[in-house]
């Protein structure tokens, strides 16, 4: 089994930046395809950012890109969301979401039900 911890979350106002960190333990990281989502008070969990066991496939909500960078560190068992120019749209707790399917398709990578093991979330909030 996977196990997943978020960190890094807090409060920021509008125009700043955040790193979030998701470590992983349990499982062949390396091998995994890793997401964030988020989930913001009375809606639905959203698609935020993907990226492939290697690195070389990343995925974007259209909300965050070109603010929002994923990337991992496999020898670390961690990926890293950063958020710069974050908005108060942006408010919203952030989940890391892992799965051993050797390759998504955009698609895939954008849903929440291609992934097997998430973590508890982190809040983040930007204040305007």
């Amino acid at each position: 089994q996977v196990q997943l911890e978020e960190s890094g979350g807090g409060l920021v106002q509008a125009g700043g930046s955040l790193r979030l960190s998701c470590a992983a333990s349990g499982g062949n990281f390396s091998r995994y395809m890793m997401g964030w989502f988020r989930q913001a008070p009375g809606k639905e969990r959203e698609f935020v950012a993907a990226i492939s066991w290697r690195g070389g496939d990343t995925w974007y909500a259209d909300s965050v890109k070109g603010r929002f960078i994923i990337s991992r560190d496999n020898a670390e068992n961690t990926v890293y969301l950063q958020m710069n120019s974050l908005k108060p749209e942006d408010t919203a707790v952030y989940y890391c979401a892992a799965d051993s399917a050797w390759k998504f398709t955009p698609v895939q990578a954008m849903s929440t039900h291609s992934y097997n093991y998430w973590g508890q979330g982190t809040q983040v909030t930007v204040s305007s």
